[in-house]
């Protein structure tokens, strides 16, 4: 079973992608803000993904995402942005910031299922 920090302000998203992972036989905490994953981060052990929302009240997902890759114990975690921001300079950013993968909201399940499996299931 892998962990996943998933921070998403959106209900709607919180309750699909934690569904998805659910059923996948993964173990997933919510954050709904930054902050909150900050926290989360903070006290417990490094989560096995991140699955990160840009555009959220208080401090955005690619600032958060700038804190995680400065952090020497979580710069490794793969980290896959889900966003409604849909351009390609968007995209380009968001990667360029360290995140590894980037969904476009709203997404087919399959898209996130491939997605996360490519980081949490390599050797399959």
């Amino acid at each position: 079973m892998k962990r996943v920090l998933v921070v998403e302000d959106s209900r709607a998203h919180q309750t699909m992608i934690v569904s998805i992972l659910e059923k996948l036989g993964h173990e997933a905490h919510l954050a709904e803000s930054a902050e909150k994953a900050l926290e989360w981060l903070a006290n417990n052990q490094p989560p096995d993904l991140i699955m990160l929302d840009i555009v959220m009240p208080g401090a955005n997902g690619l600032e958060l995402c700038r804190e995680v890759r400065a952090n020497p114990d979580l710069k490794h975690v793969p980290i896959v942005f889900c966003s409604s921001k849909d351009q390609d300079f968007d995209r380009f950013w968001a990667l360029r910031q360290g995140g590894n993968a980037y969904l476009t909201k709203p997404f087919e399940p399959e898209d996130l299922i491939q997605t996360i499996g490519e980081y949490l299931n390599p050797a399959e």
